[in-house]
């Protein structure tokens, strides 16, 4: 198999590497926001709950996660999730990332001073007002860095998706190299990750300049 048809085959992959990349980004940022505010309840038994969810998707294998959304159902409850096996993969990545994300909002939120709340207060702001026009904007501006690496993170992990034999770029990869026993598929999916990782991480980093207003 010459190094062109190589390429234009695992090119055919790369469509479902970006599904998989932007519907978990899709879903994961505001499920993480949720969840994030789940975590903060003042209602113990809401936020001991929600901790514990965080820490069970945090410590257990992204792999995992996907065989037990993927399978789990049919298993447990003689249904599968879906056909289509992008919708349990989106399922898995959307839920495991949004733990993540949760984390990190968390952190943003926390790092803003009580002081600006009960500026707000005074100024007669409701509470929904001043969390998304004065505590919002400060926080994503704070917590930039940190997403950017989880979403460059996310570029490498959709490979993952092979667990569950979702035929997206890097299974088609390693599908040829297994019939070729060639280790040039594996070369071209590294750098088919290394443009994609370089393009996040370009406009990743516009977003983070003009959201850098106090310069």
């Amino acid at each position: 198999m010459s190094l062109f048809t190589m390429i234009l085959k695992m090119s055919e992959g790369l469509g479902r590497t970006c599904a998989i990349f932007f519907l978990t980004i899709l879903f994961a940022l505001p499920l993480g926001m949720v969840v994030a505010l789940l975590r903060m309840s003042k209602r113990k038994v809401v936020s001991a709950v929600t901790r514990f969810i965080i820490s069970v998707l945090r410590g257990t294998p992204l792999m995992l996660q996907l065989l037990a959304v993927t399978y789990g159902p049919y298993y447990l409850f003689g249904f599968s999730v879906s056909r289509n096996k992008l919708v349990p993969v989106i399922i898995a990545f959307a839920i495991n990332y949004a733990a993540y994300f949760a984390e990190i909002y968390r952190g943003g939120i926390e790092s803003i001073s009580k002081g600006q709340y009960e500026a707000c207060e005074v100024l007669g702001y409701t509470k929904a007002q001043t969390f998304f026009k004065v505590i919002l904007p400060q926080v994503v501006k704070r917590i930039m860095p940190s997403v950017t690496n989880e979403v460059v993170t996310l570029v490498k992990d959709t490979s993952m998706a092979f667990t569950v034999s979702y035929q997206e770029m890097f299974t088609i990869g390693k599908q040829i190299a297994n019939s070729q026993t060639s280790f040039m598929p594996f070369i071209v999916a590294g750098v088919f990750y290394f443009v994609f990782n370089a393009i996040v991480d370009f406009v990743m980093g516009w977003f983070e300049k003009k959201l850098n207003y106090y310069h």
